[in-house]
Formats: structure tokens, sequence, C-alpha cells
């Protein structure tokens, strides 16, 4: 037997946006009094408007007593796919009254961490500079690319290689040990490490060898297991260095800042090389893209400052 697609909804077989938003308000206040009220109609023509909503749907969507209303079990589910609908046509709305006709949108995936503290110093200025280009940027941890997703570019961490991915590296990762300048104090730390007795390491979740791939490129054995509180950013794990919880090992080019005010301090005079690098990404398919093009530039412009600054 052949599977029979569903034929499209002839064009005046679709309600009215009038009527979803009556049946929206009715619904939301159980009141078709109410509903006109927030409406600006009269209760009469609320009510007429979900009426020929319900003949329209062959379907009752509410159960009609002369002191109230309720949702049938068929308008429950229907108010929650029409309250969806109405605020996409909202959003849509919105974000297109509040652009230019001749601006375009520039749809940015980044970790939140990398985004904070590398991605929005670099993409200061932008907008100043290039008006007719909207960024949209969003904070993610992964999946960055799936095909629900409207991505233009994408910051990643990993090998470059990503499938129908155009990858651009942008620098190795180098990850130091830091920790509030009280913490070093207190417990002593400056000099050669042999055990790690009343030293708390903080973890990277993700990254559950860290500690043990800093001190194996050191060819340091230390005594004792890494233990310490996990957490699932480096942004947290900064956070917790900050307030003296122990020691983070993260990126320096994440606390290039705190380093330099001495709010953090490093503990030890080495960096260890991560096992990926960080990458700015896009679909091959948006190769001659004019606004990638440009937010590569950009980058690209903002990373030879600071070549020249080190």
């Amino acid at each position: 037997m052949k599977n029979v697609s569903p034929q499209p909804l002839a064009f005046r077989k679709y309600p009215s946006t009038t009527a979803l938003q009556c049946f929206e308000t009715a619904a939301r206040h159980l009141s078709f009094t109410n509903a006109a009220h927030e409406m600006h109609m009269t209760q009469s023509a609320v009510s007429k408007q979900v009426a020929q909503l319900e003949d329209m749907l062959n379907i009752a969507l509410f159960y009609r007593t002369p002191q109230r209303i309720s949702l049938t079990p068929a308008g429950k589910r229907y108010y929650i796919e029409v309250l969806g609908i109405l605020q996409h046509i909202e959003a849509a709305t919105t974000n297109l009254m509040s652009q230019s006709s001749n601006t375009e949108v520039l749809t940015i995936i980044a970790h939140p961490t990398f985004c904070a503290r590398w991605l929005l110093p670099a993409l200061f200025g932008f907008n100043q500079k290039q008006p007719l280009i909207t960024l949209r940027i969003k904070e993610q941890v992964g999946p960055f690319f799936s095909e629900d997703q409207e991505v233009d570019v994408a910051f990643l961490y990993g090998d470059g290689i990503w499938d129908k991915m155009a990858a651009i590296k942008l620098f190795d990762e180098c990850c130091v040990a830091v920790c509030h300048p009280d913490y070093l104090y207190d417990q002593g730390l400056k000099g050669a490490l042999t055990s790690l007795e009343n030293i708390t390491l903080l973890q990277l979740s993700s990254r559950p060898s860290a500690w043990y791939e800093y001190f194996k490129q050191q060819d340091i054995h230390i005594d004792g297991t890494f233990v310490g509180p996990k957490f699932d950013s480096f942004q947290a794990c900064i956070a917790a260095a900050l307030l003296k919880f122990g020691i983070a090992l993260v990126p320096r080019r994440f606390v290039i800042h705190e380093l330099d005010t001495k709010a953090l301090v490093q503990v030890w005079d080495f960096a260890a090389k991560g096992r990926g690098a960080y990458y700015v990404c896009y679909p091959l398919s948006l190769g001659s893209s004019h606004k990638v093009k440009v937010l590569l530039d950009w980058i690209d412009a903002y990373l030879d400052t600071k070549n020249e600054e080190n």
C-alpha cells in the first residue's frame, strides 16, 4: 500500500491571523469578554471570529455554558500550537522592522567561554564599521551544526576537520595553571611541586585527563590523584579560581586580563599545549558569501593586531 502525502490546504482554508488571535486571547483568559477588552473589539466580534474558526476546522474548541467557557481537549492542543505560531510571527516581524532593508544577518555560534573571553573583544567596533551586517551571536556548547540550524560561522575547538566545512586555524591552545594570589600564598605553592596534598585542582568535566596531561608534558610524577570540583566550562573554572576554590587549568588567552591585573597569578611557569586548536569555520556552501568574507577579514586583522602586541 502506497503512502499518500497529505495535500496542502487551499488558501481560503487557512484561518486568518485575527481569528487565531481571538482564539488565543479567549483561551488564555477563558473569557470572550476579557479577550474583547484586550483586543479592543466587541465581545460579539471576538465570539464570532472564534465560531467561524470552529466552523472552518469543523471542531469545537470551547465548551460554552451561560456562566463560562472552557477549552475542549482539541482546543487545548490547538491553543499550544497557535500560541507558538503567533509568537513566531511576532518575533519575525519585530526582527524585520528593527533592521534596514539592506541589512544582512550574520549568525555566529561559539562556546560561551570563548564567546565572552575572546570573540566579543575581537568583534568590538564591528557594528560601527559594518552597519549593514547585523550580528546574531548564539552561545552553545554543541552540537554546533545540524540540519535545523541556520549557522553562517562557528568558532570551534578541535582538529580542524568538520564535514562540509571550511576551517581556518586561529591559534593553538596553551593552558596555564592559575589561582588567586591569596591561594598561592596560603598554600605556599611557589617552587617545585612534589605532592598534591592540601591542593585543590579544579576540573573541567569534558577534559578529565587535562591535569594528567599537564604534568606529563613536564615529565613530572605527582603522588596522589587529581581530585577536585568539576565544572562544565572554563568560565566556571575561572570564576571558581577567582573565589579561591583552588587552581584552574585554562587557556592562557582566556585569562590575559586577570593575569595583567593580578586578579589571578600563574602558579607554575609552564604552558601545556592542547590536543586541538581554535578554528573559525563556515559551511562550504557559503564560500562566496560577502558577509562571511567580511567577518573573516575582520578576525584576520584582529589576530594581526594581537600578534604585533605580543
